[in-house]
């Protein structure tokens, strides 16, 4: 019996990572409740067979990969579809209009108008007076457009000159080299180590994370000794 349940749990783990591989990466915040919904019957499905002993691992891979490959459909019709799309995934709310509160979205959509409020803030707004434009997303969260009255001064309006900033890259990471930060950079270990050298850092042990980005150079964090 031991046996059977790592076995299914191994083979359930397994499944489960391919099934979501295949149906690709999204944020916490860009799943929708139908996201949701499948991705706790998927578990489900895995939950409930690992400990039936008529059961099998076969059965349980052949379960997750059918629910799977019905949200795969689902998904495709959904993105090839409007009208699929509107049904599974829902659209987004307008709250607020040129500046004016749509009263039947927000009841529409079950939200008090406390709960707007802490969405605001939770953005930096602190009066509706600022809000221009408010779209409740199918995610559930919040897009806001302020008034340009209210947004910062930026170097564009200033007509100032902006040099463009790339990424850095991580390349060792608790004390160890992150290859592919190097393979991404065009450069070799013997160039990290001359480089970190020149930094003040004879060993690479010595240093907790080390990131590079072209515009800045070298950000160097050491263990404390």
């Amino acid at each position: 019996m031991y046996l059977s349940i790592t076995v299914k749990m191994a083979v359930g783990l397994v499944t489960l990572l391919a099934v979501t591989r295949i149906l690709g990466k999204k944020e916490l915040s860009q799943v929708t409740p139908f996201d949701f919904v499948y991705a706790v019957v998927l578990g489900g499905i895995i939950e409930e067979t690992i400990y039936d002993e008529k059961v099998t691992a076969l059965q349980v891979i052949y379960s997750a990969l059918l629910w799977g490959a019905f949200i795969y459909i689902i998904e495709i019709l959904a993105k090839k579809k409007n009208i699929f799309r509107r049904i599974l995934k829902g659209r987004e709310s307008i709250l607020v209009k040129e500046g004016k509160l749509d009263v039947k979205e927000m009841e529409k959509n079950h939200l008090e108008m406390e709960q707007l409020r802490t969405m605001l803030r939770q953005k930096g707004i602190f009066s509706m007076n600022e809000v221009k434009y408010a779209y409740l997303e199918t995610n559930g969260g919040l897009s806001v457009m302020k008034y340009q009255k209210g947004e910062p001064v930026t170097p564009e309006m200033m007509k100032l000159e902006v040099k463009e900033k790339n990424p850095s890259i991580l390349l060792i990471d608790e004390g160890e080299v992150v290859e592919d930060g190097l393979k991404l950079l065009g450069k070799d270990g013997e160039w990290l180590r001359e480089s970190i050298k020149t930094e003040g850092y004879q060993n690479i042990k010595e240093i907790f994370c080390a990131e590079w980005s072209e515009e800045e150079g070298f950000y160097i964090v050491a263990y404390k000794k």
